[in-house]
């Protein structure tokens, strides 16, 4: 039986390249393996972290991952982070401490194997809660997850690529079922501990019932009309010119524009210096500093401040 979902990404992927990928042992990952073996990728570096969270199930996790890769024919990177103790100690949630665990891993997996491109396993249902959570916490526009990503991780900057974004998850299972391909079930998935779980098991279900149709089609949509603009919008800020040769925001050309290009050319700039926590309220504070009666400074993460002086905009990095 033959029930693979068609993904655009692998038409023009370049398949003898070496990516590494992402397999934790549950469905999706499972899933993006079995589907780019069968796609004729042969350069693969399996990565598994075990985040030390279930015991046993963890252990069992990483050998079935293992004797996976082994039997399609893939070299596999193992590791092992403790990350409720690094949650504790960085006073971190349970989620972001798990994801900055895996990127360190593939960091260090990226310098071994001299690759830096790392494909993951979220799919179209992944995205929609990704939109629903981005929209309630407040983030500056409507955001979901980018097919390619580049994160600066220490020193070394990844390429993370998710080709399975326009997938449901039910098609996912349905190609492994139907091929007769395992996979591991982790129990946690179910329990109401993590925003994600809680998203994924009650509110998307709930909407569902409200609105007597799947809620995820329209919020993947939604996703890709808002990245779509936001590239066209990247477009027109590149033509301005808005930065000057020390690469400091020229204040007279950004109070030209409209409001909506201003926030966009001060998030702009904020990201591209990996300014954390761009949620809408902060850029919105960012532009009081065009006003010549507004602050003159915002303080921003790491001690960092965005100053207006002289007619531009800069930050001022402490040390």
């Amino acid at each position: 039986m033959d029930d693979r979902p068609d993904i655009p990404w692998f038409r023009d992927a370049p398949r003898r390249a070496k990516w590494l990928v992402g397999v934790s042992g549950g469905a999706d990952s499972v899933a993006l393996l079995h589907l780019l073996h069968d796609a004729g990728f042969r350069k693969l570096i399996v990565c598994h972290l075990d985040h030390r969270l279930r015991g046993a199930a963890s252990t069992a996790d990483a050998r079935f991952v293992g004797k996976l890769a082994a039997r399609l024919g893939y070299r596999c990177e193992t590791g092992r982070d403790d990350v409720r103790q690094h949650m504790k100690s960085e006073g971190l949630s349970l989620e972001t401490a798990a994801r900055e665990a895996r990127h360190r891993f593939f960091a260090a997996c990226a310098t071994k194997h001299r690759c830096p491109r790392v494909l993951l396993a979220h799919h179209a249902d992944d995205q929609a809660e990704t939109v629903l959570w981005n929209l309630v916490r407040g983030s500056d526009g409507l955001r979901g997850m980018s097919e390619t990503q580049e994160i600066r991780i220490g020193r070394k900057t990844l390429t993370f690529v998710r080709p399975l974004l326009g997938i449901r998850r039910d098609d996912l299972r349905r190609f492994l079922t139907g091929n007769g391909h395992r996979w591991r079930e982790d129990a946690s998935n179910a329990m109401p501990v993590a925003v994600r779980n809680r998203l994924r098991n009650e509110v998307l279900p709930l909407l569902a019932d409200i609105s007597g149709r799947d809620p995820v089609p329209p919020l993947v949509r939604a996703a890709a009309d808002a990245a779509g603009l936001r590239h066209e919008t990247t477009a027109a800020l590149d033509s301005l010119r808005l930065l000057d040769p020390q690469g400091r925001l020229h204040l007279p050309t950004l109070r030209e524009l409209p409001t909506r290009l201003q926030r966009a050319a001060i998030h702009r700039f904020l990201a591209e210096r990996n300014i954390p926590g761009l949620s809408r309220a902060r850029i919105d504070e960012a532009l009081h500093l065009l006003s010549p009666d507004g602050p003159a400074t915002l303080n921003l993460p790491g001690g960092i401040r965005l100053r207006r002086s002289a007619g531009r905009l800069w930050l001022d990095e402490p040390g």
